[in-house]
């Protein structure tokens, strides 16, 4: 296959270099690569590919008001560095984190940034991969080799958000955005706010602008689980007076929040009355007894169905409360000059317009990958412990939690790849792929995430694109931490299921 990007001739795609690994992603994902390999693999040559012109991934291009985390940093964070702030950290205090990450580590040296893959081809007969780049910064199209590809870019489409096209949205003449695209100019003092949609980024954008806003509504098809959580949690006021070393109150700190998320988790399959109860209850506190909760914040799913959006302190209840935000569950009817009209025959006046809708997964990057010139459709490939993928050689990604912090699952990936590496080079070993053994045969394929287990709609919108998961082990991908923990950690690379060549 002849991978160079089109209309150049033969030789204007020069070969750079080799790499014993290629990271794609310089976000949480590729830097906990980077740290691995330094450690565990320390004759590998690499680099981080970045195609944007800094570090963070997520936390670089997410430039809405309020952006944060609200997965807790003890456990967002990295096992190997310690986090001491508070648990829910801005997008800002995550930034010099990484940073610091780079620096601490000696990674830095290793990111190439604004550094586009454009394609991967497995070369059988080389058994390497060649790689199709674009430099951003001055236009040259290069190739790279690499024995092995690392993909750390995430799973959703940066470039681009999930933004239905409303009915009649044109007539609207305000400003319409997503905050995914969030405008350096935009200013929502005095303004009417609608924001579309009632997630993460809405819980998190809200009492953000609403302050300096004149009013903000949070427009809803239907409600979302919340749970208030205090910004400095009473173990840590605890834990704090007694100077530990930074390394112990970051493992117990991350302990104890593992058990908490494991306890929730597990109700949430087994006693779900009882979660939403709590949930609800929880709500109440903040919004006052008065408030009646149906039908704005009593959803028909599961707790964890979808995401159970985090509010710290309670402040998107206490926003309501005061009067600043509201909530309004309605469907849109059309956009108007002037706002929203809803089908139950209400107007929403609004200056601008958030699309909070969400985004578009992307099957690693979006980018083509290819197998001696023929085209790979990852949808008809099997999950290898949710890392590999059957028929594929050389190849890992990385595919985190949806209800426990990414980076966990970013460790348990990066100790199985320097591990499979280590073993290949002990066996030399040039080539691993993951492939189905006689009796894996009669697996039934399941969806990578089913929607019993998470039913989130842009998980749901695309999950089918990616690769399938079967029955049994290795061939399950539980979104269950501690169940992977051991299972991962321990896995025998000799199973039957890696063939070695």
């Amino acid at each position: 296959m002849d991978s160079r990007p089109e209309n150049l001739p033969d030789d204007a795609v020069a070969l750079r270099e080799h790499l014993d690994v290629a990271i794609v992603g310089a976000g949480i994902s590729g830097i906990d690569a980077a740290y691995h390999l330094q450690r565990d693999c320390p004759g590998k040559r690499f680099a981080l590919l970045e195609r944007e012109d800094s570090f963070g991934g997520t936390w670089k291009i997410h430039t809405y008001p309020g952006a944060r985390s609200d997965s807790d940093l003890y456990t967002f964070g990295f096992s190997w560095k310690p986090w001491i702030g508070v648990p829910l950290a801005t997008k800002d205090e995550i930034l010099k984190y990484l940073d610091e990450a780079l620096d601490e580590q000696d990674i830095r040296r290793h990111v190439r940034y604004q550094q586009e893959l454009q394609s991967a081809d497995w070369d059988s007969a080389k058994q390497h991969w060649r790689l199709t780049c674009l430099d951003l910064e001055t236009g040259e199209p290069y190739l790279l080799t690499c024995s092995f590809l690392w993909m750390c870019q995430g799973y959703y489409r940066h470039k681009q958000g999930y933004a239905p096209r409303f009915p009649e949205q044109e007539r609207f003449q305000g400003r319409l955005v997503h905050p995914q695209h969030w405008p350096d100019d935009l200013d929502t003092s005095g303004k009417r706010v609608v924001v579309i949609g009632s997630g993460a980024t809405a819980a998190t954008l809200i009492p953000a602008i609403a302050r300096r806003s004149e009013h903000v509504t949070m427009l809803q098809r239907s409600p979302t689980f919340f749970a208030p959580r205090p910004t400095d949690p009473e173990l840590a006021q605890q834990l704090r007076p007694l100077d530990l070393p930074a390394d112990w109150f970051h493992e117990i700190m991350r302990r104890s929040f593992l058990k908490e998320r494991d306890q929730i988790d597990k109700m949430s399959f087994e006693d779900p009355d009882r979660l939403r109860g709590e949930l609800l209850a929880a709500a109440k506190a903040y919004l006052g007894e008065d408030y009646d909760l149906d039908p704005d914040f009593i959803p028909s799913y599961r707790p964890w169905q979808q995401r159970i959006a985090v509010v710290p302190d309670g402040d998107l209840f206490k926003c309501i409360r005061v009067g600043k935000a509201s909530v309004v569950t309605d469907q849109i009817e059309r956009f108007t000059e002037t706002g929203i009209a809803l089908k139950s025959g209400k107007h929403l006046e609004a200056d601008i317009i958030v699309s909070a809708t969400g985004l578009n997964l992307s099957v690693l990057g979006d980018v083509p990958f290819s197998l001696d010139g023929a085209p790979v459709d990852f949808s008809e490939t099997w999950a290898h412990r949710g890392i590999l993928f059957s028929g594929v050689p050389n190849l890992a990604w990385v595919f985190g939690y949806l209800r426990n912090s990414w980076t966990l699952r970013a460790d348990l990936v990066a100790d199985f790849v320097c591990r499979l590496l280590n073993h290949m080079a002990e066996t030399g070993a040039a080539v691993v792929t993951a492939e189905l053994r006689p009796e894996d045969q009669d697996m039934p394929k399941r969806l990578l995430v089913e929607p019993e287990n998470f039913n989130a709609g842009y998980i749901q919108r695309s999950i089918a694109h990616f690769p399938k998961q079967g029955d049994r082990e290795p061939w399950l991908f539980t979104q269950d931490y501690l169940y992977e923990r051991e299972v991962i950690s321990n896995a025998d690379l000799d199973d039957g299921t890696l063939n070695y060549r």
